[in-house]
């Protein structure tokens, strides 16, 4: 069973959350084989003033995450 966790830093409204739990549920059938019943998705969101790096809160920075930010937080 596989068991997928993403961390958000920020929200995302419900509609983005389940298009996100739809494309990682449809990619471990289509890349694993896996039965779409089998697969379990979490979303956990922070609040940017939970969230820092490099020494900054994300809350603080002016411009907003890089997707170089998003990837290394999800691992890619």
């Amino acid at each position: 069973m596989p068991f997928i966790a993403i961390e958000l830093a920020g929200t995302a409204t419900r509609e983005q959350k389940a298009a996100i739990v739809a494309d990682v549920t449809r990619s471990m059938v289509e890349r694993l084989g896996k039965p779409a019943a089998a697969v379990q998705v979490v979303i956990n969101e922070h609040s940017t003033e939970n969230y820092g790096s490099a020494g900054t809160l994300l809350a603080d920075r002016t411009a907003p995450p890089t997707q170089e930010v998003a990837h290394a937080k999800s691992g890619q």
